[in-house]
């Protein structure tokens, strides 16, 4: 291995060094949040500070974890309710020698509150995402799979500049699939090591800034820059499913996320409306025999075009666009990520400010969603009246 972003030799399966040392003493507001992110199935949210990390259930909402490290944390994953999370150390700390903490990732069982294993690297580790058989770190230009029993390095891939640490990877059993962005502007790769085959796709004109993935890796949601048009693709043959719009002026796109049954799609933008579009992408996700819920919407996808639809081919393209079913609506510049709840034509939001809501929408008739609840995690006297004790 040559480049800058290179592993070190050899990936160790114990600490060389502690983690970051825990304390004891409780945190103090306020709390600088850098990584909020909901787990493989949505039942869990987790939110990275400055001083350690909670972790939330969310259906019902209540506290599980709560846990304080001295010099601070930039990137937490989990996997599923499992009590191991990957941890990557902050790169804020104000002492010299922890400067470069973010490029190891640290293996913690919590339950026996230990570090079981450590994976560094030669430049700041952007991601991190998980499945039951193997480990991904994404750095700014290469992206290493491990496997998780032994952390043997699995393959690794080059992509153009990803900052954002952009990358997917499918949940099911079996053979996995990964999207990240490719070598040129706007493409996306995919590679699947079920067929050991990799594929290309131009997306968008523009860089790639944000991906979502169906669980099984059949399906590709897709943001660019520019933030107006989200598209999905088949990953299995690369063709374009389905285009919606998300607005006319410039946004930066958040999150893209996928409803189990591909049936919907939201997205959060810096404008802070909250979308949610349907999709015809279940019909890929589920084979010809489409579930009697993704039918039962007289809200169709066409119906779901603008009235101005019949004028396509007259018109400009924004008239023709497939546009949201049902919206909420946050103060303009709130930042979130969102997910579909366990209960049906729900969502759920969390924010960098530390709130927590959940939302219903109407399949049928669309429109401004309902909440239903809201909380803030960051109110840790209330949630976790006994430090460090899980609920």
């Amino acid at each position: 291995m040559s480049s800058s972003d290179d592993t070190l030799p050899h990936p160790q399966a114990e600490c060389s060094s502690p983690p970051p040392n825990q304390s004891q003493s409780q945190i103090q507001l306020p709390l600088l949040i850098h990584q909020l992110s909901f787990n493989q199935d949505n039942t869990c949210f987790s939110a990275v500070t400055d001083r350690g990390f909670f972790v939330f259930n969310t259906e019902p909402y209540r506290p599980l974890i709560c846990r304080d490290f001295e010099s601070g944390l930039s990137l937490l994953s989990m996997l599923f309710r499992f009590e191991v999370f990957v941890l990557v150390g902050s790169s804020y700390s104000p002492s010299p020698s922890a400067a470069a903490t973010n490029t190891k990732a640290l293996l913690w069982d919590d339950h026996a509150s230990r570090c079981i294993g450590e994976l560094s690297f030669r430049s700041p580790i952007r991601s991190i995402r998980l499945r039951r058989d193997t480990i991904v770190v994404i750095l700014l230009h290469k992206i290493y799979l491990y496997n998780f029993s032994d952390l043997k390095l699995l393959h690794q891939l080059e992509t153009t500049s990803n900052p954002k640490g952009l990358c997917e990877v499918s949940q099911i059993s079996g053979p996995m699939l990964l999207v990240c962005p490719g070598l040129q502007k706007g493409s996306v790769r995919v590679e699947n090591y079920g067929s050991k085959k990799c594929k290309f796709i131009n997306a968008h004109s523009s860089n790639i800034t944000c991906l979502a993935l169906t669980h099984d890796g059949r399906v590709l949601a897709t943001a660019s820059s520019k933030g107006t048009l989200i598209r999905c693709f088949n990953t299995l043959d690369g063709t374009l499913i389905q285009e919606v719009r998300r607005g006319a002026d410039r946004a930066e796109i958040y999150c893209l996320a996928f409803s189990p049954t591909a049936q919907w799609l939201a997205v959060s933008s810096d404008k802070g409306t909250i979308h949610v579009f349907s999709l015809k992408a279940d019909s890929v996700v589920l084979g010809d025999d489409r579930s009697t819920s993704a039918l039962e919407s007289p809200l169709s996808n066409q119906s779901a075009l603008s009235s101005l639809s019949i004028l396509k081919g007259v018109l400009p393209k924004y008239f023709s666009s497939e546009w949201s079913v049902a919206q909420f609506r946050l103060p303009e510049g709130s930042r979130c990520i969102v997910a579909f709840g366990q209960q049906k034509n729900t969502i759920m939001i969390i924010g960098m400010d530390g709130s927590f809501r959940r939302c219903q929408f109407d399949p049928v008739n669309g429109g401004q969603m309902t909440q239903m609840e809201e909380h803030n995690f960051l109110k840790q006297e209330e949630h976790f009246p006994s430090w460090n004790e899980d609920s």
